[in-house]
């Protein structure tokens, strides 16, 4: 499996690995981009083999030249472990490819996708991605979506895609026993515009509790948001995130480009209610289960906080169906589901996997 310890990612893949260690699969970690922590490598480790390469993420490449020795690697990389299947977690990874084995891609998110959503744009200069992600697509044996929503926008940008199913993604958060505390909560990496963390900010000095922030403001290509009425506590790990969302009184997003949203997954399944864009991701994820406000109106989330904060009996239930709906998207479920992926792919459940992000 493909891993990058940017971004949503790694935590999907070191999580995934582990639901499927029941089943006999083990696996060996390809990671590209930024380097692990040594927190992220330990984790990685107790799992299985963990090798990173010095190469280029395709997000973070300013041209394709800087991928071409890419297939090479993951190839030299197949032949040298004994891979038996091949799971990307970058469509573009899987483009010029040439292994002896199935390969499954993941499309957790795309920049073509995100550009439609956030900037209605087209691709322009980065016209090479969207055919580079194409004929990622096309080489696959299947191709996976985490929502309905992400899948129809991927064929709304890239035409009909065979084999493309839709497999959930999952926690494994449980519900805290903290005492909740009066106290908005969000978590997310707000340097990239399509999180829409300027509407939160905008929302901070507007409400009787704090609204508090969690997550990178300065992303590694110089992308950069400054939080004035938000609490921003700074770049947390898993744990201290999933800490605060368990007394965190609610949690919000107002996401406007979510192919999934594991944030608001690993809230729901802690038992904070949640106030989310009104996007088709979440609609399609969370409807009945959750408050809902146009992403591009702080006024709006404002009226939709303000209606939780004054009603604890409100934030009561909208926490328990939260956590309700969470339990659709558990960790077996998805193993499940990943499975039946692998087994339609014909491939040995005893045989090593290289997970790829």
């Amino acid at each position: 499996m493909t891993m990058d310890a940017v971004g949503g990612v790694w935590r999907y893949g070191l999580d995934l690995a582990a639901s499927l260690q029941p089943h006999g699969i083990t696996f060996v970690f390809v990671g590209f981009g930024p380097r692990p922590s040594s927190e992220q490598r330990h984790e990685a480790e107790k799992i299985g083999k963990l090798i990173w390469q010095d190469a280029k993420l395709e997000w973070l490449a300013k041209r394709p030249a800087e991928l071409d020795d890419l297939p090479r690697r993951i190839e030299a990389l197949v032949k040298a472990e004994g891979i038996d299947l091949l799971h990307l977690n970058a469509p573009s990874q899987a483009a010029g490819l040439s292994v002896p084995c199935p390969v499954v891609v993941v499309s957790h998110s795309c920049v073509i996708t995100w550009l439609d959503a956030v900037r209605s744009q087209q691709p322009g200069k980065l016209l090479w991605q969207k055919r580079l992600n194409r004929a990622g697509f096309d080489a696959a044996d299947a191709v996976l979506a985490p929502s309905s929503s992400h899948a129809e926008a991927l064929e709304r940008s890239y035409g009909p895609i065979r084999s493309l199913s839709v497999v959930h993604n999952a926690s494994k958060v449980t519900a805290g026993t903290a005492e909740r505390q009066p106290f908005v909560f969000a978590a997310g990496r707000w340097w990239d515009e399509g999180k829409n963390g300027a509407v939160l900010d905008a929302v901070g000095n507007k409400l009787s509790w704090p609204v508090r922030l969690a997550g990178s403001v300065k992303g590694p290509n110089g992308e950069r948001i400054r939080m004035r009425n938000a609490d921003h506590l700074g770049t947390l790990s898993s744990s201290e995130v999933q800490e605060v969302m368990a007394r965190a009184g609610i949690f919000v997003s107002p996401s406007i480009y979510e192919p999934f949203g594991l944030a608001p997954l690993e809230a729901a399944a802690a038992g904070a209610p949640l106030v989310l864009s009104d996007i088709p991701t979440y609609r399609e994820l969370w409807d009945g289960a959750a408050l809902f406000a146009a992403p591009r109106d702080p006024d709006a989330f404002v009226a939709a906080l303000d209606g939780l904060i004054a009603s604890p009996s409100q934030r009561q239930e909208f926490g328990r169906k939260a956590l309700l709906r969470a339990k659709r998207y558990s960790a077996s479920a998805q193993a499940e589901a990943m499975m039946a992926i692998y087994t339609q792919v014909q491939v040995p459940a005893e045989r090593p996997l290289v997970l790829s992000n």
